[in-house]
């Protein structure tokens, strides 16, 4: 039996170009099937709006002006507004109905098919099926577990990328007069190398180009991203860059159809099936192997400023805006390029071959999601682009700058309304002084110390402000052990996920309001804002009638929280739920470059925060930016080991699956595929499509992921690319990124074996 029989895998037909007419009809298919055409297209038409929805998907800016009146948005945006606003719910019949393990047999594909939760439930201790809860009983059970906890340093409080600033600072601040910084967030596990890494060299952990620098830029580098499945919206800003005569560069292990060719849907060439060709030159790096490339490319750079003088690099910025620079120059100058080559997997005359059509050129973007940011040395590879822009001057100059893509919105709104395990003391003394609180001062808990702390006893509440921990989180049995340790749980959530199904002793689920819902408090609409990945601070309207009249708001959860948990608060929180311009105001007076927040905010493109490095200013302690030495750190694999990476389909969002359709990829109906080099495959005896399982035992842990099939596919040798979240249980939890604490995700040593199921079918 062929695994096709059992799994339904069909392989082949991979798409030429991104976009386009399937988009099109793929979004149609997603938002009507789910909501009906008057509320799918009411959905649509203010997704990205000007006073509308924003969308719940990824942080890619909107234009400030010129933007589409019918189709701001993509296929991925339609499909994640589709799975927040379907009419489907699960009301208490269908908990009633489905114990906790007939749940966990469904796939997340099949959980968060289940539709919108409709009214809190409640799990308690011993019992197999959650249960209707009051909204008072459910703050009375949050209550009693986190007043009866012997420190406060015993629980913890997780946030998802999607929750609003307003939400955010909310629930900063409870946290914080409760008397803990135990905020764990999904920055963490993505983009936390990044900030880490600017913060040291250009004195901002965010992004230095506004969308308009993409338009008249001369090169463009897009490393370790998928724009294609990732953030589509960018393959407009590409295509108009492209057109505007730009060099775009593309530095990826897979070759991926988003970054070849785009269909723009929102022009008749796209829908005619006319393509934009995009990348200029491909470079199909090693996984972990974008340092050695960065230093190779800055080693030639030298090499073409001896042979032109004053025309390669910026001496003039070097000398003024820089600190560092003679002893980066110096030690690129020992570095061995045969070393460089061998650990990046590109030819020598490749590398040359690039450096040779951007050498003239000073207006440089450089673009990273997590293949730049999940591995041991990403901090150190970050740096190392900021290495680059600097040689060129790129950096404070229209067309050029750092570009890090968010890959959720609003996680970097997250972050500057003060959701950090590590305040700063700014922060901290404004809250002191705005609400007479007294906040901790000691940091605490990250994302990958607070499962260590739940599985070792030292945290015993945890509490999820939207997403999905369990699945997004490595180590997946070891976080799920470290739940279960747990005597309550709480999720905020919109739909029924795997974390809700690993719990503790008791587990509580809040149904929240999504973006896409309208939030009336006393008669009037609400709104919130959030912040994109080029620092725009935006508003948020939903336009939609909620699926129950039992969802709460984020604000509003958090303000009763407070209220039941603090009732000896200083803090009037009730305040705060009855018109979310009172959150704003308390905003505008602690967190830096809010002011005159209701105002701005209410104007149609928002505002920009400020940005030191956008307008060539350092806030570092030399008041300059900083050249940084760094040395390659390969990862030695032994004889059978690969080095593996994970991945989305193009039919998911984060640990949200809407299909089980890689389109672009030419995989279809399956998701438990491992994508493998051929000449790997042939000397390893594996057939294509053979079942395997993979497997590793870092520190002393034994991991496996079970009945994957093995395809054949265009990636470097040794190297094995799988899906996120199904392979996670792989990444070892205490594996992680050197200075940062991120996960690894992208780095993961296996072994791979032919799988029992193979053999009985």
């Amino acid at each position: 039996m062929s695994p096709e029989a059992f799994t339904g895998l069909k392989t082949g037909g991979e798409s030429g170009s991104a976009a386009g007419l399937p988009a099109v009809l793929m979004s149609a298919k997603h938002v009507f099937s789910v909501m009906g055409l008057q509320r799918g297209m009411k959905a649509l038409l203010n997704l990205n709006q000007k006073g509308g929805i924003d969308c719940p998907g990824c942080a890619w800016p909107d234009p400030d002006d010129k933007r589409s009146p019918v189709a701001e948005y993509c296929e991925n945006g339609a499909k994640a507004i589709a799975e927040e606003s379907t009419t489907r719910i699960t009301g208490p019949e269908f908990f009633s109905a489905n114990s906790i393990s007939q749940l966990a047999k469904l796939s997340d594909y099949e959980l968060g098919k289940s539709g919108r939760i409709a009214q809190p439930m409640y799990l308690p201790e011993g019992k197999q099926h959650y249960e209707e809860i009051s909204w008072d009983e459910a703050f009375k059970v949050i209550a009693e577990e986190l007043q009866g906890l012997a420190s406060p340093d015993e629980a913890i409080f997780y946030t998802s990328g999607r929750t609003s600033n307003e939400a955010a600072f909310l629930y900063q601040l409870f946290v914080r007069e409760y008397g803990t910084n135990n905020m764990p967030d999904c920055s963490n596990m993505c983009h936390e190398s990044t900030g880490l890494a600017l913060s040291e060299t250009l004195g901002i952990g965010k992004g230095s180009v506004k969308l308009e620098d993409f338009y008249e830029t001369e090169v463009i580098v897009i490393m370790g991203q998928n724009p294609g499945t990732n953030h589509p919206r960018m393959l407009t800003a590409l295509q108009k860059a492209k057109r505007n005569g730009a060099i775009i560069i593309s530095v990826n292990p897979l070759f991926e159809t988003g970054l070849r060719a785009f269909k723009n849907p929102q022009e008749i060439r796209g829908l005619l099936g006319m393509s934009t060709d995009l990348t200029d030159h491909y470079l199909q790096v090693r996984i972990n192997g974008d340092m050695a490339l960065l230093q190779a490319m800055a080693k030639v750079l030298l090499e073409e400023e001896e042979a032109h003088p004053g025309k390669v690099l910026d001496h003039q910025f070097i000398k003024e805006k820089t600190e560092g620079s003679s002893e980066y120059l110096q030690h690129l100058s020992t570095l061995s390029m045969d070393a460089l080559v061998e650990n990046c997997g590109i030819a020598e005359e490749k590398i040359r071959e690039v450096v040779n059509a951007i050498r003239f050129k000073n207006k440089m973007i450089i673009c990273w999601a997590m293949g730049l940011t999940q591995h041991k040395n990403s901090v150190d590879t970050i740096k190392e682009v900021v290495n680059l822009l600097l040689l060129k001057g790129s950096i404070g100059k229209p067309g050029a700058g750092t570009c890090p893509v968010r890959g959720h919105s609003n996680v970097q709104g997250d972050r500057t309304m003060g959701i950090y395990e590590k305040p700063s003391d700014t922060l901290l003394d404004n809250l002191e002084k705005v609400f007479g609180i007294s906040p901790p001062r000691e940091y605490g808990y990250d994302t990958v110390k607070s499962i260590a702390a739940m599985h070792q006893g030292k945290a015993k509440f945890f509490m999820g402000m939207g997403g999905n921990f369990l699945s997004a989180t490595p180590d997946t049995h070891y976080t799920a052990e470290a739940m279960r340790k747990c005597n309550l749980t709480v999720h905020v959530s919109t739909k029924l996920n795997r974390s809700h199904l690993v719990h503790g002793k008791k587990a509580l689920i809040l149904p929240t309001l999504g973006r896409s819902d309208v939030d009336y408090k006393n008669g009037q609409q609400q709104f919130v804002s959030v912040e994109n990945s080029t620092g725009v601070v935006h508003s948020s309207q939903g336009k939609l009638k909620p699926v129950s009249d039992k969802l709460l708001s984020e604000p509003e959860i958090i303000c009763r929280m407070a209220q039941a948990v603090l009732p000896g608060s200083k803090i009037n929180w009730g305040h705060f739920i009855v018109n979310y311009d009172h959150i704003r105001d308390a905003i505008e007076k602690c967190v830096p470059g809010f002011d005159d927040y209701n105002r701005r905010v209410r104007r149609g493109r928002g505002f920009y925060l400020p940005n030191c490095a956008r307008e060539g200013d350092f806030d570092t302690d030399s008041g300059k930016a900083n050249f940084t030495v760094s040395e390659i750190s390969p990862i030695p694999l032994e004889k059978e080991e690969y080095l593996m990476m994970t991945i989305r389909s193009h039919d998911q969002y984060n640990t949200t699956i809407y299909g089980l359709n890689d389109r672009y990829r030419g995989i279809r109906n399956e998701r438990r595929v491992v994508l493998m080099n051929r000449e790997d495959m042939e000397e390893a005896g594996l057939e294509n499509k053979t079942v395997v399982n993979l497997y590793n035992n870092h520190g002393g842990r034994s991991r496996i992921a079970h009945n994957f099939i093995a395809l054949a596919y265009d990636i470097p040798r040794r190297m094995i690319a799988t899906y996120f979240p199904e392979a996670n249980v792989l990444v070892p939890h205490n594996s992680t990124a050197k200075y940062s604490n991120c996960p690894t995700s992208k780095s993961v040593v296996v072994r791979i074996q032919a799988s029992a199921k193979q053999h009985q079918a």
